[in-house]
C-alpha cells in the first residue's frame, strides 16, 4: 500500500502541476487590468462594437481608490498579482499548504496513514477547491456591485454603461496599405475629437509594445509607457526570466478597432481604445526553445482595452491596459 500510495501522490503532483498552467494560461488570456485611467481607473469604460463585452478592472493600478492606496502585495510578482487565478492569493496559499504537508507526508512514509488515507485526503482536496472556488466567485461577486449599481453615471457624468456601438456612427476601420484609419467613436464619448493621426499612433503603439515587449526591450517600454505600466510590464518580464520562460509575441495585426471613450483632465488628454487584434503568441523556455504555452503556427486573436495618455505637446503614451471579458 505505501507502493501504491507514493504512485498516486506522484499522479497528483501531475495533475495539480496541470491545473496551475492551464489556469495560469486562461489568466493570462483573461487579462486582468493593470495601470491607470485617471479619475476613470475604477468605472467601467463605454463597450463599442470591437469589445461588446465588460471589461476587466483594474486591479494592479497605483491611482487611490476612496483615499486608499491600491498596491501589490509584498513579495508577489507582476503577473501573478495581475492575473490571480484558482490557486493565487488565500486559495493558492491554503491548498498549496495542504498539497505539499500531504504529499511530504506521503512520500516518506509518515502521516497519512498510507495510500487510502491519502484518497480521503484527495476528496477532501477536491471538495476545499469546490469551497474556496465558490467563495472567491461571491466576493467577486460582491466587490464589483458597487461599481456597476445606481444609475451607472461616473464621476465625471458619462454614462459608464451606455454602449458606443448603439449610435449608428461607423468605428474605425482598418486602413490599407498606406492609408490612415477613418472614422471614430460616438460623439458623445468622444470628449476630446480624436482624429484619424491619433488612432495611426495608437495602431502603431500596439504593435511596437509588443515588439517591445517580447525583444525585452526596457528602453522603448519605457519610451511608449508610462511609468506606472512600464513597472507591471517589468515585473511581467523578470517575473518570466525568473522562470525560465520568455514571451514571443509577433506578426501583430489589428483586425478592428474603434474609441470607447476620450477625455480631458487638467492638462491631460486620455483615450481608451478598443482593439481586436491578431498574433503570433507563445511562450517558450529560454534554455530549450520548447514551446511551453500557444502555437508557434497559428495566430491567436485577443480583445483588449487601451488606455493612452498625452501632455500637451507630447506624444501618446499606453497607461492602462486591459482584457474584456466574453460575456456579450
Amino acid at each position: 500500500m505505501q507502493g501504491f500510495g507514493r504512485v498516486l501522490a506522484l499522479v497528483a503532483v501531475g495533475m495539480m502541476l496541470s491545473l496551475t498552467v492551464v489556469d495560469l494560461a486562461e489568466a493570462r488570456r483573461a487579462g486582468s487590468g493593470f495601470g491607470s485611467r485617471g479619475t476613470r481607473t475604477f468605472t467601467t469604460p463605454q463597450t463599442t462594437r470591437t469589445a461588446p463585452g465588460d471589461a476587466n478592472p483594474i486591479t494592479q493600478t497605483m491611482t487611490p481608490r476612496n483615499g486608499v492606496q491600491q498596491q501589490t502585495p509584498a513579495g508577489q510578482t507582476g503577473a501573478a498579482a495581475r492575473r490571480p487565478g484558482l490557486f493565487g492569493g488565500f486559495g493558492g496559499s491554503m491548498l498549496g499548504g495542504l498539497v505539499a504537508g500531504g504529499l511530504i507526508g506521503m512520500l516518506i512514509g509518515n502521516g497519512l496513514g498510507g495510500g487510502i488515507g491519502f484518497l480521503g485526503l484527495l476528496l477532501q482536496m477536491a471538495l476545499l477547491i469546490g469551497v474556496v472556488t465558490l467563495a472567491m466567485r461571491f466576493f467577486a461577486r460582491r466587490q464589483e456591485q458597487p461599481a456597476q449599481s445606481g444609475s451607472g453615471v461616473a464621476a465625471s457624468g458619462v454614462s459608464t454603461r451606455s454602449p458606443a456601438s448603439g449610435s449608428g456612427l461607423p468605428s474605425f476601420t482598418i486602413p490599407r496599405i498606406g492609408g490612415a484609419l477613418g472614422g471614430g467613436a460616438a460623439k458623445t464619448a468622444d470628449e476630446i475629437g480624436i482624429k484619424p493621426f491619433d488612432l495611426d499612433r495608437f495602431e502603431t503603439l500596439l504593435k511596437d509594445v509588443q515588439a517591445a515587449y517580447a525583444g525585452e526591450n526596457y528602453a522603448e517600454l519605457r519610451r511608449m509607457t508610462t511609468p506606472e505600466a512600464m513597472s507591471y510590464l517589468a515585473e511581467e518580464l523578470s517575473d518570466n526570466a525568473t522562470r525560465g520562460l520568455k514571451n514571443e509575441v509577433r506578426d501583430v495585426h489589428l483586425v478592428q478597432g474603434d474609441v470607447a471613450e476620450s477625455w480631458r483632465e487638467g492638462n491631460l488628454d486620455y483615450a481608451t481604445v478598443a482593439m481586436r487584434y491578431e498574433s503570433i503568441d507563445v511562450v517558450r523556455e529560454r534554455a530549450t526553445g520548447r514551446v511551453v504555452e500557444g502555437d508557434p503556427d497559428k495566430l491567436t486573436e485577443a480583445v483588449e482595452l487601451w488606455t493612452f495618455v498625452r501632455k500637451p505637446g507630447s506624444e501618446w503614451q499606453v497607461s492602462a491596459i486591459q482584457g474584456v471579458s466574453d460575456n456579450a
